[in-house]
């Protein structure tokens, strides 16, 4: 039997992963040459690599290991699970325990009437569930037209050929073909790079009323949906203005067009409550979940869905063609379920809420005063700190865009503290768990990296305006 062990040294593991493993978002040829970091280990907020070295998870992974790593009771409902039903799939006229429970569950907690849980295995794979079904719903209305979904400039909603296309980055529809037909895109609410001398709250209503222009632009009869992070994850941590949010929702409902909100990062307790929808008071048709959902632990998605849309597509006589052989997988579900009894077993909100953001908020905001950044912006437990020569002007740097974030990610990864650099912004996510005391080891090993940054560009003369 092939034990996946730490039983090779780490040059050895690098050659191996090099070799055959084709990394994601990723230049695997530099890669290869560099070598990649081996992760062995996971406990609570701590990560342990080949070499023995523990490093402090600042994005709990890919922003969804809220319950932290290593829970035993996860893992055993797992193995249960697996002995009692591995897999059964939900066509054909079927469902299991799992999938039954875990959407009750969801619709439970989920705000509103979004009563209706579609599974997926992933966030991206949702949201391509989402073209489908929205577009599916003006069809049984009558209106077949309806398929333009618009969406935003630097959003991110997967990488897929659908999510991809929704979300709004560049590199992404550089490469294959993106975005496909009826999608487009508006300016995102980001007022510290965008908003030259206005107010925020000005800024957040002239970029809402975007979603107004192009609507009448494309013509209403056109627009099926509008699709957007509550809160820009991948993007920089995006907080918008407080305008933004009401404005967007006055518009949805003015014009009668499906407001999806994508969840896959704020959802689950992220920013404090069960959905960022709940801190933003967004009041959406959709919401698409995955990451938080299963805290990592196993790979789901799916969006929840309100009573008009199931109701119209559920009843319209005809089956809705689309599905995933993964859909409600038992494992992943019969995980996810444990993973939100926990969450409110242990007060995990209460404790994001009252003890981990009021925290991090006072140390995070102290960061601005470094003379390397331009802002620190807290909601819940997602940070972003932007980079900048000239705190005043909120000003670019003169070298290419992501050089600093780099060089500080660089000397963050050599402090032991995972913090992710997006452009010359840094972004944190840590597990919802994180204690007191872990937040100043967090806030120590940021500190000593933003200083080792600033004396590295400063010595490289980096340290110019664009």
């Amino acid at each position: 039997m092939t034990q996946i062990t730490n039983h090779l040294p780490t040059k050895e593991l690098q050659a191996l992963d090099a070799a055959h493993h084709m990394h994601p978002f990723t230049e695997d040829a530099a890669l290869a040459k560099k070598g990649a970091r081996i992760i062995t280990r996971g406990k609570g907020v701590y990560l342990t690599d080949s070499e023995g070295h523990e490093i402090l998870d600042g994005m709990a992974g890919l922003w969804c290991v809220n319950l932290g790593y290593g829970r035993k009771d996860l893992a055993e409902v797992a193995a249960r699970q697996m002995e009692e039903l591995c897999y059964y799939n939900t066509f054909f006229q079927t469902s299991h325990v799992p999938a039954i429970a875990l959407a009750a569950k969801i619709a439970e907690l989920a705000p509103g009437d979004l009563n209706h849980v579609f599974y997926a295995g992933s966030g991206s794979e949702a949201n391509d569930t989402n073209i489908r079904l929205v577009r599916r719903y003006w069809e049984v209305k009558g209106k077949p037209e309806k398929n333009i979904i618009i969406a935003r400039k630097n959003g991110y909603h997967g990488s897929t050929m659908g999510g991809g296309s929704l979300g709004g980055m560049a590199g992404i529809h550089a490469q294959g073909g993106l975005p496909i037909p009826n999608i487009t895109h508006i300016g995102q609410p980001h007022w510290y790079e965008e908003g030259g001398d206005m107010t925020p709250e000005e800024f957040g209503l002239i970029r809402a009323r975007e979603l107004e222009d192009k609507i009448n632009e494309l013509g209403v009869d056109r627009v099926a949906a509008f699709i957007g992070e509550p809160v820009q994850g991948a993007g920089g941590v995006v907080i918008p203005p407080s305008t933004y949010w009401p404005e967007i929702q006055r518009i949805c409902d003015k014009y009668g067009i499906l407001l999806i909100a994508d969840e896959v990062i704020t959802g689950f307790g992220r920013t404090g409550n069960w959905f960022g929808s709940d801190t933003l008071g967004i009041k959406p048709h959709i919401m698409t979940i995955a990451k938080g959902l299963s805290s990592g632990y196993a790979p789901i998605g799916g969006s929840i869905i309100c009573d008009e849309v199931y109701n119209t597509v559920a009843n319209s006589g005809e089956d809705f063609n689309h599905g995933y052989t993964y859909c409600g997988h038992p494992v992943a579900a019969a995980v996810a379920l444990r993973n939100l009894e926990i969450m409110e077993e242990e007060n995990i909100l209460d404790h994001v809420r009252n003890v981990a953001h009021p925290y991090l908020a006072k140390k995070w905001s102290a960061l601005a005063d470094h003379p390397l950044v331009g802002e620190a912006r807290l909601i819940g437990l997602m940070g972003t700190i932007a980079l900048t020569p000239d705190k005043a002007t909120r000003a670019a740097f003169a070298s290419e865009t992501g050089t600093i974030g780099y060089r500080c990610r660089e000397r963050c990864f050599a402090n032991n503290l995972v913090m992710r650099h997006v452009g010359d912004r840094m972004i944190i996510s840590p597990p919802l768990v994180i204690k007191p005391e872990e937040i100043d080891v967090f806030i120590e090993r940021a500190t000593k990296s933003l200083d080792e940054t600033y004396a590295e560009i400063k010595a490289d003369g980096l340290l110019k305006a664009a």
